[in-house]
């Protein structure tokens, strides 16, 4: 096999062509690493390698019936563990952790009989909508390098996006697997609550808003994973049914009526939205209508900026539960020197935060998800620019020495709301690129970005569409089809995939 023909496959391909023995595991693991050396030094993928290692596993690798056996995969470097690797969560606090066990996410993998490369980069503990942590530097997006991959799971993104892998581990904390499918020409899915493992040690994260997955460049390398990811975990505090069909056969379904469908261009928050997020979403609108479904345009049911304010406030207390659990292991106080910005802001404003303002703000959860349940009687799809504009340039959404300095002053000097004012104006800028993803996560919804549009400056951009709680099969079967349409962009226009598409 050549390094154009690697490209062009899919997980799902490369796992058809081992069980074939048309390529070996090491094959696939050699031009995974092919790629990734050729474009690692100007994308910036990787965090840490597991090269040697993992083509002496390919080697000795037992092909029995495992659905994915020999196909090389990425993993993120928070919260996807493996055993005897470092797992940094971008964090110079945390340059020397070395993983003491495979996540239960990572042994679900491992029983697939993924090959694991290594761990891509992401933002400091997941926080940001783009990959830029001090401890690595910025990962850079393959359909230009001046512009971001986004976040959280930028690292990841980047690398199915420059052809290293087919699909790559990523979880979705606040859009961090949606974000970056929609600046990267991805295709992006973010299941129900308690739909993938999680764990050891833990059996919520952010309080259910956050969920591990992966990206892909196909529609059936997504289904299948979810066919084989999706589990009732008893020491998980939150669970969904399991889904009694297999959703790589609920791709080839047809919808058995008119499906009434709702779309909105606004920002939740009252932000700007960009003309070319407006055409995604209106051109899907009438590819939709032209297939005999009826859409009407319909405002989001739920007071987007009040939810926004709960979300940082659950993030601040999450950051500062994070930042005393890392003193009580390092046996030292924490100081402003030893993060990033955000997550300082965060874990001072988290010292204030009562225990009643915490579950009053959990509790704002509850009515947004009762109010889109209702809402998903009315609607079997909910359509919406899955990012406001096309990424950022690299170090736009960045702050300044000086402004984080100020910060650093202010936040210990100013009221518990002031904080709290002071946190949602700090991530202002960031918010207004990707204000359309945090509901599903603090609802517990299913939600995708589809690749649909590529924009006036040559960069593509996706189209989210969420559902009722535990009908991923449904947005599987709406993005198989789109998949098929003329719609769809994945990588036509990606200079890493020309000639391929």
């Amino acid at each position: 096999m050549d390094q154009h023909t690697y490209l062009t496959l899919d997980a799902t391909e490369m796992a058809e062509l081992v069980k074939k023995k048309q390529v070996t595991p090491k094959e696939l693991v050699e031009m995974a690493f092919e790629q990734l050396e050729k474009v690692n030094p100007t994308l910036n993928i990787l965090t840490s390698s597991r090269k040697d290692k993992v083509l002496k596993e390919a080697e000795n690798l037992a092909l029995e019936n495992a659905p994915f056996a020999g196909v090389p995969i990425l993993l993120k470097n928070i919260s996807q563990s493996v055993e005897g690797e470092p797992l940094t969560s971008g964090s110079k606090l945390l340059t020397s952790s070395i993983s003491k066990h495979d996540s239960y996410f990572v042994k679900r993998l491992r029983d697939l009989e993924f090959l694991f490369l290594g761990h891509t980069n992401a933002p400091e503990f997941g926080l940001k909508n783009i990959t830029e942590p001090e401890l690595y530097g910025p990962t850079r997006n393959p359909w230009n390098l001046e512009y971001s991959p986004g976040g959280s799971s930028g690292g990841s993104a980047a690398a199915i996006a420059a052809g290293v892998v087919p699909l790559a581990g990523a979880s979705d904390g606040g859009g961090s697997i949606r974000i970056p499918a929609s600046f990267t020409g991805l295709f992006g899915l973010k299941p129900t609550r308690g739909r993938t493992p999680v764990g050891p040690g833990y059996g919520r994260s952010w309080q259910g808003a956050s969920i591990n997955f992966v990206l892909s460049r196909s529609v059936r390398d997504s289904a299948a994973m979810l066919d084989h990811l999706q589990v009732v975990q008893p020491e998980a505090a939150y669970q969904t049914p399991l889904f009694p069909g297999s959703y790589v056969e609920q791709m080839k379904e047809d919808f058995a009526k008119p499906l009434r469908i709702a779309f909105t261009t606004k920002s939740p928050v009252g932000t700007p939205v960009s003309e070319n997020a407006k055409e995604a979403v209106m051109k899907t609108v009438k590819w939709l209508e032209r297939e005999g479904h009826i859409v009407e345009e319909k405002d989001n049911p739920v007071d987007g900026l009040q939810l926004m304010k709960d979300y940082y406030l659950m993030n601040s207390g999450e950051m500062h539960s994070t930042i005393r659990g890392l003193e009580k292991a390092l046996g030292r106080n924490i100081t402003a020197a030893d993060v990033e910005i955000e997550s300082w802001i965060l874990s001072e404003a988290g010292k204030s935060v009562s225990a009643a303002e915490y579950s009053e703000s959990l509790a704002s959860w509850d009515v947004a998800a009762e109010r889109m349940a209702n809402f998903h009687r009315m609607y079997d799809f909910y359509i919406m620019p899955a990012t406001a504009d096309t990424a950022p340039k690299v170090g736009q959404l960045s702050l300044s020495g000086e402004e984080q300095s100020e910060l650093i002053v202010r936040v210990g000097k100013v009221s518990k709301a002031e904080q709290q004012k002071m946190i949602y104006d700090m991530f202002l800028p960031s918010l207004t690129y990707t204000p359309f993803t945090q509901l599903a996560n603090l609802t517990g919804q299913p939600a995708i970005s589809l690749p649909v549009h590529l924009a006036d400056n040559g960069l593509p951009l996706g189209v989210q569409v969420m559902t009722q709680k535990g009908e991923e099969h449904r947005l599987i079967q709406l993005s198989a089809q789109l998949e098929q349409s003329e719609l769809w962009v994945g990588m036509k226009g990606n200079p890493y995939f020309n000639g391929i598409y």
